[in-house]
């Protein structure tokens, strides 16, 4: 079910209008597009690439299938060039943590947050014990 319920965000995603970004008749036409699924829905693989350079790739899997602690997880790739030429790489894993996107483009968290959190996973167990 949480397989079904990707797949339709990220066919949502796929189709979503962008004609006020572009010109009615600006097309980009596809030049590789490949989707597997395996046959038992524990995963599936998908890549494609378009004429205007994007590629896209990424593999997911059910972790822990067939019980009540069942999570997909998917891994993927997304190459582009930004409007100013710069080649942009964004690596990502989407989990039960959450999206976790990584690239040179993508902010880093300040160091003052970062001590904040790891202090705060530091002492989570002495408040939890408190409570």
């Amino acid at each position: 079910m949480k397989f079904l319920v990707v797949l339709a965000v990220a066919v949502a995603c796929a189709s979503a209008d962008v004609s006020h970004v572009v010109g009615p008749d600006y097309q980009v036409p596809i030049v590789r597009s490949s989707f597997e699924s395996s046959p038992d829905n524990s995963g599936f693989q998908y890549s494609f690439e378009t004429g205007n350079g994007i590629v896209s790739q990424a593999d997911g899997i059910v972790k822990n299938p067939n019980t009540d602690n069942a999570a997909l997880e998917v891994k993927g790739t997304v190459r582009y060039t930004a409007p100013d030429g710069t080649p942009v790489e964004l690596t990502y894993v989407a989990n039960e943590a959450g999206y976790q996107p990584a690239g040179s483009h993508v902010p880093k968290a300040p160091e003052a947050i970062l001590r904040a959190q790891q202090y705060i996973a530091n002492h989570l167990p002495l408040v939890a014990k408190k409570v």
